[in-house]
Parts: structure tokens; C-alpha cells; sequence
């Protein structure tokens, strides 16, 4: 194959559009210690709808005592004005915050479980055979209900704790979820340690296993800097969805001063220059992440909003 055959083949295996969920109000916010209102929270709901944002995930229901800053999820929920063609999003870890969750008419929950011993018991207190129960209660009770399911594999590129993850042990959590019925899997680099290649080679075996009925996600950091370059191995082995956060906003809790998820406004203009639509307008985005970092008084990773124009 010639120089522009393997153009043409690269360019044809490109998909024409991408969905990116907005998540810097649950993940990227639940470590900062300034807490925000509901009033700052709707604000910058509104902002995001207005730049084309289709998914955003409003909060979690977890207990405030261990996440005060999603302390006030239900009362966003309340108050929030839906718009038509926008789908807000919410993460839960057990069966109380499924039920909050329900309550508010939550339609497209995220549950997890870990890959590795260690994580499991520091992020919920509970081996690896109880983690895999707990979401398995979960995805039934939440697809009885109706609501559309992302399960999530966390640790799935390797553990911050542990080091390397088995690939098997991936595997078997995404057959669970395949038997289950979820809508999509999420496969969560929750330590930015993946790179292009394993990257590529986990959702190309993971779309192998579960076909195209089940929508493949990536939850990425850019604790290493290969952030975008993951997405773009991503969107070529098959993913659909990217998780991606204003600003970069948010980190990895294992590596002290680690930059945060993938920044929304880097990855909307990277997949524009692609040719690949998202329907987000990232100078919009951009200068949200401007507003953010008023509030928190810090810089954020994001690239494209420290470009000189975008402040005017």
C-alpha cells in the first residue's frame, strides 16, 4: 500500500462524530476544597449547554461526609432546568445513592468497580468479591428501573498502588457487565499510567469481546502527558465516548501535584482539527475554564484557554 493509501485507510477508519461527557463538576471538583453552591454549580451547568455540551455529569450521590463538595447534588438535580437533547449524568456507589439517584430522575447513572485489592479497599472499603457484588446490585436494580447504565473497569490501564493490572482480570469485569446488559463500558485510566499502544490494545479487545451493541467509554488523565495522544488511539481502536474535564480540572490521588482529566476544551479543538464533530464550541468551553480558575484561584492544565484571544 502506497504513501496515500494508508492515508485514505487512516482517514476512513476516523469516525465522523465523538461524545465527550463533561465531567469537572463531579470529578473534577470532589477533591477541591472550595466548596461551590448550587447557584455556582447551575451557572456553570448553563455555560456548558450553551457551548454544546450533550453530556454532563451533575454530581455523585455519595455520602458528604466523604465528598462534601457533591453534599448538595440532589438540590442541583432539583433545581435544574433540562434541556431537550442534553443528558445529565450522575455517578453512585451503593444502593442509598442509587435510590437518591432514582429520586431525581437521574437518567444515564456510572457505577464501578476496581481491578486491584488495595484500590478497592481504600475507595469503598471493600474487598475485590464485594465490589463486584455490590455493582452487579447496582446494573440489575438500575436497568429494571429504566435507566441507561455506564459500568465502569477503574484501574483498568494499571494501579497506582499495585502496579500492572492482569489483563484478564479486566476481562472478566467486562464479560459481567457484557451478561448484565449495560449500554457502555468505561475503561478508566484512573492514574494516567496507559499510553497509545495499551490504550489501542484494551478497546480493541474489549469491542472484540462485546461487540457493537455496547458502546465503549475512556475515562483518561493526563498525569503523563499523553492524554490526547490516548484519545486519538482510543477513537481508532474503537471508543465512542471520552470522559474529559474543564480545564483539566481534577487529578490523580496517588501522584501528589499530578495534572488532572483530560481538559475539554483541548480535546474538542483537537477533534475539530481532525474533522471529527463533537458540537462543542471550545473557545465557549475556554472560557469557562478562565472563570474556574477565578474561582479556585489556580491554573488549570488546559491549553487552548491560555491562548491570548480567548480571555477578549
Amino acid at each position: 500500500m502506497d504513501g496515500e493509501g494508508r492515508i485514505r485507510k487512516m482517514i476512513d477508519n476516523l469516525p465522523n462524530e465523538i461524545v465527550v461527557e463533561e465531567v469537572s463538576l463531579r470529578d473534577g471538583l470532589q477533591i477541591e476544597d472550595r466548596p461551590f453552591s448550587v447557584a455556582e454549580k447551575l451557572r456553570f451547568i448553563r455555560g456548558m449547554e450553551e457551548s454544546g455540551i450533550k453530556r454532563i455529569q451533575v454530581g455523585s450521590f455519595v455520602h458528604p461526609k466523604w465528598v462534601p463538595q457533591m453534599a448538595n447534588t440532589d438540590e442541583v438535580f432539583a433545581a435544574l432546568e433540562r434541556k431537550a437533547g442534553i443528558t445529565y449524568t450522575a455517578l453512585v456507589l451503593n444502593e442509598k445513592g442509587l435510590d437518591r439517584a432514582l429520586d431525581c430522575d437521574v437518567a444515564l447513572l456510572s457505577m464501578s468497580t476496581s481491578t486491584t485489592e488495595t484500590h478497592s479497599r481504600k475507595n469503598t472499603n471493600q474487598t475485590l468479591a464485594e465490589g463486584r457484588e455490590r455493582v452487579q446490585i447496582l446494573i440489575e436494580k438500575s436497568l429494571k428501573a429504566g435507566v441507561h447504565v455506564r459500568a465502569g473497569v477503574i484501574m483498568a490501564f494499571g494501579c497506582g498502588y499495585e502496579g500492572p493490572v492482569p489483563l484478564e482480570v479486566v476481562e472478566d469485569l467486562v464479560d459481567l457487565y457484557a451478561r448484565l446488559g449495560v449500554h457502555e463500558i468505561n475503561l478508566a485510566d484512573t492514574c494516567g499510567l496507559a499510553n497509545p499502544r495499551s490504550i489501542y490494545e484494551l478497546v480493541a479487545r474489549t469491542r472484540d469481546r462485546v461487540g457493537n451493541d455496547i458502546a465503549i467509554l475512556l475515562h483518561l488523565h493526563d498525569t503523563r502527558g499523553f492524554g490526547l495522544a490516548n484519545v486519538v488511539a482510543g477513537i481508532q481502536a474503537g471508543a465512542t465516548i471520552f470522559d474529559a474535564s474543564l480545564g483539566g480540572l481534577g487529578g490523580c490521588p496517588f501522584i501528589q501535584n499530578a495534572r488532572g482529566n483530560i481538559a475539554t476544551e483541548d480535546v474538542v479543538f483537537m477533534l475539530g482539527e481532525m474533522g471529527i464533530s463533537t458540537g462543542i464550541d471550545w473557545k465557549g468551553l475556554s472560557r469557562l475554564t478562565l472563570e474556574m480558575e477565578e474561582l479556585l484561584e489556580k491554573t488549570l492544565p488546559s491549553r487552548m484557554a491560555h491562548l491570548p484571544d480567548i480571555a477578549a
